[in-house]
C-alpha cells in the first residue's frame, strides 16, 4: 500500500470494498456513474460493487470502474440477497435509492453506511405552493456525492457514463444497415413517457419528423415495447425507422450513439442520451430544473415554458391538473427543429 493510500485508510477507514446501491430507475442509475468514476479514482486501491436490480444492471454491466455488478434477481428475498452483499466483504455501503429496500440492506449487510438527502419536503413545497426552498439547483447527479462525503470524491465535471459492449454496437450497426440508415443524418426520437403529463403531443412529434425530413434527417423512433403504438404512428409521418420495443437497453445506448440528435421528454433516454454523449433537445413540462434532473454537463438544450402552474408533479400524471397541458403543448415542432439544428451546428 503506497504511503497515499495508507493516509487514506486512516481518514476514512480501511476502503477496502464499496457499495454503490441503486435499485433503479434509468436516469438515476446513470446519474450516478460521475460518482462510480470520481470513487475510482480517489480510492484506485478499492473494491466497487454496483448494486441494482436485474433488469437495470446492462446499464453499468460495461462500466470499466466497477469491479462487480451484483443484482437482485425477481422475487429474491431481500435477507439472500444480502448473504451475497455480505460475502463481498463490504467496508463502505453508499445508499443512493433511499427505499426501504435499501433500508433493508443498510439493516442486514454491515459496514459504513451513509446516503444523501432527496430534498422531498422542498419537492412537494414547489409543487403544491409553488414556494422555491431550494437554496441551490444541485443536479442529483452531484446530491449523490453527499453519500460520499467521508470517502472524499468530488464531482469532476464530465457528464454521466454508459459504457456499451461490442455486442449492442454491432446489433446497431447491423439493424441501421439493414434499413439503408448506416451513414444517415440520424435523429432518434423519444415520444414515450410513464406518465402521460410528460409527453410531446403525438401531432407535435410527427410535424417535428416532418421538418426533420426536409431539413435532412433520418428520424429513428426509440423507445420499450409499450412505445410501439406511438411509433407506428411516426411511421406514417416521416419518421424512417423504429426500433421501439426491438433493442435492450445497450443496443438503444448504441442507437443513440450514432444519432447526431436525440429529442426526448424528461425521460431515461433523456439521460441515455447523455451518458453515451450525444446532443439532446429536451422538453420539460411538469417538472422543473430545481428536482435535479436535467441533462447533466451535456450539450443539451431544454425547452419549456414559463407557467404558473408548473411543477405540478414529480413524475408526471395521467392527466393535466388544469386540463390544458401547455406546458408542452405550446413547445412548437419549428422551436425543436431549430434546437436539433443549433446543437448540430
Amino acid at each position: 500500500m503506497t504511503g497515499e493510500a495508507r493516509q487514506r485508510s486512516r481518514s476514512f477507514g480501511a476502503v477496502l470494498c464499496v457499495l454503490v446501491v441503486r435499485f433503479s430507475s434509468i436516469g438515476d442509475i446513470l446519474l450516478t456513474t460521475p460518482l462510480v468514476r470520481a470513487l475510482t479514482r480517489r480510492h484506485p486501491e478499492a473494491k466497487l460493487v454496483y448494486v441494482t436490480k436485474r433488469a437495470m444492471a446492462p446499464l453499468v454491466s460495461d462500466n470499466p470502474h466497477l469491479a462487480e455488478v451484483v443484482s437482485l434477481e425477481p422475487g429474491e428475498p431481500i435477507r439472500h440477497f444480502a448473504r451475497r452483499l455480505r460475502g463481498l466483504g463490504p467496508t463502505h455501503g453508499l445508499d443512493l435509492h433511499g427505499s426501504l429496500r435499501s433500508a433493508a440492506l443498510r439493516l442486514l449487510v454491515h459496514c459504513r453506511w451513509s446516503s444523501y438527502r432527496k430534498r422531498k419536503l422542498g419537492r412537494a413545497l414547489l409543487i403544491s405552493t409553488k414556494l422555491d426552498v431550494y437554496r441551490t439547483h444541485v443536479p442529483v447527479a452531484e446530491r449523490y456525492f453527499e453519500a460520499a462525503r467521508r470517502l472524499d470524491a468530488r464531482p469532476d465535471g464530465e457528464p454521466p457514463e454508459f459504457c456499451l459492449g461490442k455486442g449492442a454496437q454491432d446489433r446497431a450497426a447491423q439493424w441501421l444497415g439493414d434499413r439503408a440508415l448506416a451513414g444517415a443524418r440520424l435523429a432518434a426520437l423519444a415520444p414515450g413517457a410513464a406518465h402521460a403529463t410528460k409527453r410531446w403531443p403525438i401531432a407535435h412529434w410527427s410535424a417535428l419528423a416532418e421538418e426533420l425530413r426536409a431539413a435532412g434527417y433520418k428520424s429513428v423512433v426509440v423507445g420499450g415495447p409499450e412505445d410501439r403504438g406511438l411509433a407506428e404512428q411516426l411511421m406514417g409521418s416521416g419518421a424512417a425507422a423504429s426500433a421501439a420495443g426491438e433493442f435492450s437497453l445497450q443496443e438503444t445506448g448504441a442507437l443513440l450513439a450514432r444519432a447526431q440528435v436525440v429529442i426526448s421528454g424528461d425521460t431515461g433516454v433523456m439521460h441515455m442520451a447523455t451518458a453515451v454523449r450525444t446532443p439532446v433537445v429536451a422538453l420539460f413540462g411538469p417538472t422543473v430544473e430545481q428536482f435535479g434532473f436535467f441533462p447533466y454537463r451535456a450539450r443539451a438544450l431544454v425547452l419549456q415554458r414559463a407557467l404558473d402552474c408548473r411543477p405540478c408533479s414529480a413524475t408526471g400524471t395521467a392527466h393535466c391538473p388544469m386540463g390544458h397541458h401547455r406546458c408542452l403543448g405550446d413547445i412548437t415542432p419549428a422551436e425543436v427543429a431549430a434546437a436539433a439544428q443549433r446543437l448540430v451546428a
